[in-house]
């Protein structure tokens, strides 16, 4: 599994279904989960400013960054997600699915909807 590029992936650790979620792709990652680093967006502000990453953003969308030759390429949203879950064999079939043309930007905006309600719920929305 050494192979496998690693991936630095940009969460929301105070929430708890992020959390998780977390947990759970941990569980079915298996090998490759040991090639994933997972970063509280809260305590790692400043390496995402380094990255050119608002933490704000980093808050309101998964970020995942992916090592590389030139150093590491950021992906947000439902891309994030789909990068992560290509590597585990149960959910490859999703990431393929949520990466359809037609449903990619749908899944997006109510991803994005699901954030902002969460956020804003908790008082954690500027």
């Amino acid at each position: 599994m050494s192979e496998l590029p690693l991936l630095k992936v940009y969460y929301d650790a105070i929430c708890p279904r992020c959390r998780k979620d977390r947990a759970r792709y941990e569980q079915w990652a298996g090998e490759a989960g040991d090639r994933v680093v997972w970063c509280d967006v809260t305590e790692h502000q400043q390496m995402l400013r380094d990255q050119g990453i608002d933490p704000q953003a980093a808050l309101l969308s998964l970020h995942v960054e992916e090592e590389g030759e030139k150093g590491g390429d950021i992906v947000e949203g439902i891309d994030a997600y789909i990068l992560l879950m290509r590597r585990v064999p149960r959910l490859r079939p999703l990431a393929w699915l949520i990466g359809l043309p037609g449903l990619k930007p749908l899944l997006r905006r109510l991803y994005d909807a699901w954030v902002r309600r969460r956020l804003e719920k908790q008082g954690r929305l500027p």
